[in-house]
């Protein structure tokens, strides 16, 4: 739990960091995207590399400094530090989730999967909670926040020590596989993992070691055994990208996420552009709990739903992204902080809407492997498409922006992108639709 994550931009340009909007949105806030997309692909080598737990330690070592620094350190080069760090702490990321597969067995990965998504929800929602009530109602400081946080990554961090050994990884230290990998998962398991999606493709990916273990022979060469991964993933995504359908619906998904990242990630500096928060009472955490736990409502609420996302995903596609442009229109064009606030609501819940119903229409005629493949590779992209933003548009050697005007070209910009893809998936359906009549 990290309570003072919802009111990290108050805490940096109140009195404690004195920081301004310009150094926190075009100075500092960019590291992270930049740390992040350099550190991803490295760092899941070594996950399974060394096993899984001394990148969870290292994870959690890594919270203790990007905490300590933002407590103790002072100005801007310092906190592009703290954001090169926390770059760092979302790279390793993978290695919770891939351990946590290494230590179950197959049968047992829905289940786990659905464990990992609830308990990411209910601690997210339950710190934005509990910073919200101590900071109205209590009168705790932004900086007692941190602390609470320090203290609840530390605690992490000294349960990570005694965590097991694994014997096993997906690809360095893979056992012979004993059976069949396992074909698509139901729509039930798919809409578990669809809440957030960049969490999505990290869950699943520590079961595509079963299907590369089964081309490899027992005592493999480790430079032989690296070539043959490479392989069969290049393989494997020419394959599945060669679907017109699953490409469309892949490209929508990286533009969205994407955009959708960018948002969380400045939001707050808007709010306070908005409302500034020496001004006025901040309800931060109270948006993102609400944000979380209605988004995620939004999103199971699709399994429950008897339609048939294959003749009418593409029209929610297009009636939802045209719902997010609005929502951030209204949160570029309003004064009041309470539209605002509104309008991320409605942002966040659109999203998680849609990204469910791409997640289903990716996966469900694909085997759990090459689900896990193509997310994987989907996150990456929407990673790199969040770079390129963030240099042209956001930082201060590009256009350097104020953030308001970030949230009109960019997000806008993006939703056009959206409605293109939407149009050129509705003109294959229609190209689809006519070829079964007339082969009739």
């Amino acid at each position: 739990m990290r309570p003072s994550e919802p009111f990290l931009i108050p805490y940096l340009s109140g009195p404690s960091k004195n920081l301004t909007s310009t150094e926190i949105t075009n100075e500092i806030l960019p590291v992270w995207t930049y740390s992040y997309l350099v550190l991803l692909l490295p760092v899941f080598v070594l996950t399974d590399y060394v096993r899984y737990k001394p990148v969870i330690v290292l994870q959690g070592l890594s919270f203790i400094i990007t905490w300590l620094l933002l407590l103790f350190g002072q100005g801007v080069k310092v906190m592009q530090l703290v954001e090169c760090i926390y770059g760092l702490v979302s790279a390793t990321e993978v290695a919770y989730y891939a351990y946590i597969y290494s230590v179950v067995s197959p049968e047992h990965y829905q289940k786990v999967s659905g464990y990992c998504r609830s308990v990411t929800l209910v601690a997210y929602t339950a710190a934005s909670v509990l910073a919200q009530l101590l900071v109205s109602l209590a009168n705790v400081s932004y900086f007692d926040l941190n602390v609470i946080t320090l203290a609840s990554v530390s605690l992490a961090f000294f349960f990570s020590l005694f965590l097991p050994m694994p014997k096993k990884s997906m690809f360095f230290h893979a056992k012979p596989s004993k059976g069949a990998p396992q074909k698509t998962p139901g729509q039930a398991a798919v809409l578990e993992e669809a809440g957030r999606s960049q969490e999505a493709a990290r869950q699943e990916s520590g079961t595509l070691s079963r299907h590369l273990e089964e081309s490899q022979p027992s005592s493999p060469k480790p430079g032989n055994k690296a070539l043959r991964i490479c392989v069969q993933w290049f393989q494997d995504l020419r394959e599945c990208y060669s679907s017109k359908r699953l490409f469309y619906w892949s490209l929508w998904w990286a533009f969205s996420t994407a955009g959708f990242n960018q948002v969380l990630n400045y939001v707050q500096i808007l709010w306070v552009d908005k409302a500034p928060s020496q001004d006025s009472s901040v309800y931060n955490g109270a948006v993102e709990a609400i944000a979380t736990f209605g988004g995620a409502l939004t999103a199971f609420a699709v399994g429950y739903v008897k339609v048939n996302w294959d003749l009418l995903g593409e029209l929610a596609l297009a009636i939802f992204s045209t719902v997010s442009a609005g929502s951030l229109l209204l949160m570029y064009y309003t004064p009041s902080i309470w539209a605002c606030y509104a309008g991320y609501l409605l942002f966040k819940s659109s999203y998680m809407l849609l990204i469910t119903i791409a997640v289903f229409q990716i996966a469900v005629n694909l085997s759990v492997e090459r689900y896990a493949l193509v997310f994987g590779m989907n996150t990456f992209i929407a990673l790199v498409i969040q770079t390129v933003m963030t240099v042209i548009v956001v930082d201060q050697r590009g256009l350097n922006l104020q953030v308001s005007t970030q949230h009109y070209m960019v997000h806008t910009s993006l939703d056009v992108v959206d409605e293109k893809i939407c149009t050129m998936e509705k003109a294959l359906v229609d190209q689809r639709e006519l070829y079964l009549a007339l082969s009739y």
